[in-house]
């Protein structure tokens, strides 16, 4: 007996959920890893995200909703050359589905490709927020001569937009300590011991907020497919539980998810990444 894949788009939709018409969402993928630091390979995470995709229950049991009945499109990849032309690309087609009015989650690759879609989200939305979840503070000036590494998008989107807070910090250059508002950077290790850091994260945030979701956040124990890989990372609750907070209390207006690299050995962490979309949809519209 032959067994058929779900469609090639997010969450595996059939057609009448994914007309660009009526889509409230757009899923944006984003294959690009020039200025990775160690293993290569998220190029290939938003393909693997969106084929885990397709068997994620569109049920969401927490919010009691179903939020893929909103309408996701999948967007065509978004093909770079180099930051430069990764930077405008990304940045156009991301302000183009804005135009539009519709919620955008990109899906990298490096978070090198966070800058152009943040940065159309800097320019739609005021009194924004961005909130920086990640192990690594990602703001040396610049990383092996490039400005708009990996390595330096939050430094790069912070001349844009300096309202970041970040959380799960666990590695960091001593360059970037100059960079950092210490008030506004939430260490892994402090939260591990902190009951209300959800709340405190909370309350610094802006009425509207853009999220940066880097997938080394999470411990590798369940997330071990990113190409810099940090113990100490956080546990699907804890996220869970900041991501449902920030949802209800403010104007979550896109997202980015970035750094999966997937294993040909371990599909869980595909799964997981994808799964964890759906979440922050759920949360979104419920």
């Amino acid at each position: 007996m032959s067994h058929e894949s779900p469609p090639y788009n997010f969450l595996g939709l059939p057609p009448e959920f994914t007309d660009y018409e009526k889509a409230q969402v757009a899923i944006v993928p984003v294959p690009f890893d020039l200025t990775t630091s160690w293993m290569p390979g998220t190029r290939r995470g938003p393909k693997a995200l969106i084929e885990a995709s397709g068997y994620v229950e569109l049920y969401d049991i927490e919010t009691k909703s179903e939020a893929y009945l909103r309408g996701v499109f999948t967007d065509k990849d978004v093909e770079a050359g180099s930051t430069a032309d990764l930077n405008e690309k990304v940045y156009q087609r991301i302000a183009s589905h804005l135009a539009a009015g519709k919620f955008v989650v990109t899906l990298g690759g490096e978070h090198s490709v966070s800058y152009g879609a943040a940065q159309a989200h800097i320019e739609k939305f005021s009194d924004l927020s961005i909130l920086h979840l990640d192990a690594h503070t990602d703001r040396r000036d610049e990383y092996e001569g490039d400005a708009f590494s990996h390595a330096c998008t939050l430094r790069r989107l912070s001349e844009l937009n300096d309202d970041i807070i970040s959380a799960g910090i666990r590695s960091l250059d001593v360059s970037e300590l100059q960079y950092l508002d210490k008030k506004k950077v939430f260490y892994a290790e402090d939260i591990f011991h902190s009951m209300d850091w959800v709340k405190q994260v909370v309350d610094l945030l802006q009425p509207n907020v853009y999220l940066t979701f880097d997938l080394d956040v999470f411990d590798p124990a369940i997330m071990p497919s990113t190409g810099t890989p940090e113990p100490g990372g956080m546990y699907w609750y804890q996220v869970l539980h900041l991501l449902r907070e920030v949802a209800k209390a403010r104007n979550l207006v896109g997202c980015d998810l970035v750094e999966l690299s997937p294993s040909a050995h371990n599909k869980a962490p595909d799964f997981l990444a994808a799964k964890l979309v759906y979440k922050i949809l759920s949360y979104k519209f419920a």
